[in-house]
């Protein structure tokens, strides 16, 4: 798997995000990162494909059996530019996704209430928008 702690430690990089970081959002440790980018450790598959399905592409491509990395043109990816922001803001504030999912089980008419109330708490009377 030699190839792999290149491929592993360019595809973080470019992603902008640091060891710690990126080990918070796949829960591993920081130095278990470094040690695979160093080469000094081989990621389970378990963790293999975790790491393949977070940035999108093909175990291959990360083990370095192939050069297509299968990922999806960021435009062709989300419906539109809103969903796209959406979901951006889910991955960075993984925190609000227990409010998302609660959402999700209640009528149009509840979260529209929820809305108003938390529109007066924080002096946004005038916006009426959902």
């Amino acid at each position: 798997m030699g190839d792999f702690s290149k491929i592993f430690k360019a595809l973080r990089q470019s992603s902008g995000y640091t060891q710690q970081e990126f080990a918070d959002k796949i829960g591993i440790s920081r130095s278990t990162i470094g040690m695979y980018e160093t080469g000094a450790r081989e990621p389970d598959f378990e963790t293999l494909e975790a790491i393949a399905d977070f940035f999108n592409v093909d175990i291959d491509y990360l083990l370095g059996r192939t050069n297509k990395t299968t990922v999806l043109p960021e435009s062709s990816y989300y419906f539109n530019d809103e969903a796209r922001e959406m979901a951006e803001f889910m991955f960075k504030h993984p925190e609000y996704k227990v409010l998302f999912d609660a959402s999700r089980k209640v009528k149009k008419e509840d979260i529209e209430f929820v809305k108003e109330m938390i529109d007066r708490v924080r002096g946004d009377s005038n916006d009426t928008g959902c």
